[in-house]
């Protein structure tokens, strides 16, 4: 695949600096991920074709597929699934996604041509599953090199010039400074493929969407992301380059050492966690097995710093349970409220019965009703640490950064202290609010609550990416204070 030349490479270096000129770019760490990062990125990642179907509107069944895994290790094998209709041949290319001198994403390696074909939509199963047992048309052993990141895996038809997508994460179990958990199961819980099949879709009569009684399956291709934002050429990674990517982009850029996991990582062992100094929760990470819970619970006992740069946090108890060739943690269902139902939500949840803690005891804050909207982030305590730097004063605002959920409601923890409070409204004018916090650990540790899911959004905008607009506001994209207040985060906790 083409690489920049040194044209190219100064064009996009400078083009990188005017999109952040006059923001705060922390001294750039001499770590692995800067060693990965110098190597020759490309911007050629992005998909630029996509067709939806007529009638299966969140669907492109020219070329889909799936891989056999959420995440794997390097050196651990890892297939990908892959369905076009009419019959194709097509190739994969697999991009490593971080900095690279503001290209967005290195390519890894190129496999192909094979010879496509239709594979069969599933009936509908038990509980609504949707789940698929495509014949892969490439496995392979993850390169023991390769680093821990996301991946995408662009699918291109030669019969015709449409892609796609398909999405796993490599990770590892070295210590690092910082662990960034992708929120997979979220991502698989929105996912309607083929049409109507995600976790928010039943046949109630009363239609309340949060109930118990419907699954969701990791053998499926990811549709179109179906709310809030309409990215289509986002197809097939879930809500990653949504909510997520531009985190993980400015991290790189400035040479963290960070490792990435999904939630199926974090629920199967603690030393997921506990091998960091600090743990991430970015963007919309809603849905969280009871082990995952009692794992980040462990972890902030034993000293690890915590970041919810996230709304809508830890809101569900969503068990994992075997696919049905019995591959473990392949389907997952809503079964729970974490706090359970509260006053003001059963006109949308319903039949949720496995009981679970409050999610303020971990995150600080909880997910508040009206769950919906937009809104400032407004400072409230100028002199606290997090804010040094910004010049922020006491009601000075960060305007639609907020958004589109959000935490509130402080849980009554020794030493919380709540650093930016609000207003948020919906798009029928309905008002909520929500406080951004921060409180103690026990051994020196701190947990952070940025309280919404655009907290990504104030940090970069790399190649590719669409700023959201929803319930009738948005956010403004990169925002000095927005990073100032993430590199102060990470200085304390990384050192």
């Amino acid at each position: 695949m083409p690489t920049p030349n040194r044209r190219d490479a100064l064009a996009l270096t400078a083009l990188a600096a005017a999109g952040n000129r006059g923001l705060t770019a922390p001294a750039r760490q001499d770590t692995r991920i800067k060693a990965e990062n110098d190597k020759p990125g490309t911007t050629d990642w992005q998909l630029t074709y996509v067709k939806f179907d007529a009638k299966a509107r969140y669907r492109q069944s020219l070329i889909e597929g799936y891989c056999t895994r959420t995440s794997v290790a390097a050196g651990e094998k890892i297939g990908f699934c892959v369905s076009t209709d009419p019959a194709s041949a097509f190739h994969i290319d697999v991009y490593r996604m971080g900095y690279y001198g503001g290209t967005g994403a290195r390519h890894m390696k190129r496999f192909g041509p094979f010879d496509g074909k239709p594979q069969p939509t599933p009936a509908v199963g038990e509980m609504r599953l949707r789940e698929c047992a495509w014949e892969p048309c490439a496995s392979f052993e993850v390169p023991k090199d390769w680093p821990s990141g996301v991946y995408l895996a662009k699918l291109s038809a030669t019969k015709h010039r449409y892609q796609s997508y398909v999405t796993f994460i490599v990770r590892d179990d070295r210590k690092a400074d910082i662990l960034f958990q992708c929120s997979t199961n979220t991502w698989q819980a929105y996912n309607k493929w083929p049409d109507t099949h995600s976790l928010y879709d039943n046949d109630r009569a009363d239609k309340r969407p949060l109930v118990s009684g419907v699954r969701a399956s990791f053998d499926r291709p990811y549709a179109k992301y179906p709310q809030v934002s309409d990215n289509p050429l986002s197809l097939g990674t879930g809500e990653f380059l949504l909510w997520e990517f531009p985190f993980a982009y400015w991290l790189e850029q400035h040479g963290y050492d960070v490792t990435y996991c999904g939630n199926e990582d974090v629920h199967n062992s603690p030393d997921t966690i506990t091998r960091c100094k600090a743990f991430l929760s970015v963007g919309h990470d809603e849905y969280w097995s009871r082990a995952q819970y009692d794992h980040c619970m462990e972890a902030v006992k034993k000293g690890v710093n915590f970041g919810f740069f996230s709304g809508n946090s830890c809101c569900f108890v969503t068990p994992f349970s075997p696919s049905s060739a019995k591959v473990p943690n392949r389907i997952i269902e809503r079964v729970g409220r974490y706090g359970g139902i509260r006053k003001g939500e059963e006109k949308w949840m319903a039949d949720l019965p496995v009981e679970a803690p409050n999610e303020s005891t971990l995150i600080g804050a909880q997910t508040v009703t009206p769950f919906n909207g937009s809104g400032d982030w407004v400072c409230t305590k100028p002199d606290h640490w997090i804010f040094k730097g910004t010049g922020m004063k006491k009601g000075e605002a960060i305007p639609g950064l907020v958004g589109w959920e959000f935490h509130g409601d402080p849980a009554k923890i020794d030493g919380l202290e709540v650093v930016a409070a609000g207003k948020t409204l919906t798009g029928g004018e309905a008002e909520s609010h929500y406080e951004a916090t921060i409180y103690p650990g026990p051994k020196g540790n701190t947990v952070f609550n940025a309280s919404t899911i655009f907290w990504a959004q104030g940090l970069s905008s790399p190649p590719g990416h669409w700023l959201p607009y929803v319930h009738n506001g948005r956010p403004h994209g990169p925002d000095k204070r927005v990073q100032t207040i993430t590199a102060n985060l990470l200085a304390k906790w990384c050192g």
